[in-house]
């Protein structure tokens, strides 16, 4: 079973124009002649074919990887709902052993808070090169709204 690695990437849905994937890592230039580069692979855990994120890293021409960070699905809520892909791996990971024939292993998957983390990694190293915005994605961010604090009991009782 293959990883699907340029299915996974596309529907990042990454804007940067001189992205390309080869092999399971996805390799940009998001800014044209500079002599860095964004590199995406996945991190795997220590059960074999089972991946649990993304590892970004910015490399430059010359001197190589400069910086890195791993982004878990764990942490951006990838495999956060129930359904069938739950039933056949282990909790916020996929296993491309187990997956339905014919689909990805990681169907259903929720990468918008993936897609944040990787823009805003991005904005940092590369600014200005974030200029695409995702189709079908609302231009605004909403604010978290915060769950009231529960009401104070008080000593009488009610009938």
């Amino acid at each position: 079973m293959s990883l699907r690695a340029p299915e996974f990437f596309a529907e990042l849905r990454l804007p940067f124009p001189s992205g390309t994937t080869v092999g399971s890592t996805y390799y940009a230039t998001p800014i044209a002649g500079a002599p860095l580069r964004l590199q995406i692979s996945f991190t795997g855990t220590r059960y074999r074919n089972t991946y649990g994120g993304l590892r970004l890293a910015v490399v430059h021409s010359d001197r190589g990887e400069i910086d890195a960070v791993a982004l878990s699905f764990a942490d951006h809520g990838t495999f956060s709902h129930e359904g069938p892909t739950r039933q056949r791996n282990q909790l916020d990971t996929f296993n491309i052993t187990l997956a339905t024939p014919g689909q990805p292993s990681w169907e259903g998957a929720d990468t918008t808070g993936l897609r944040d983390a990787i823009e805003r990694y991005t904005s940092i190293w590369f600014p200005g090169a974030w200029t695409a915005k995702a189709p079908g994605r609302s231009a605004g961010r909403t604010a978290l709204k915060a769950a009231a604090p529960p009401a104070p009991h008080s000593g009488a009782r009610t009938r």
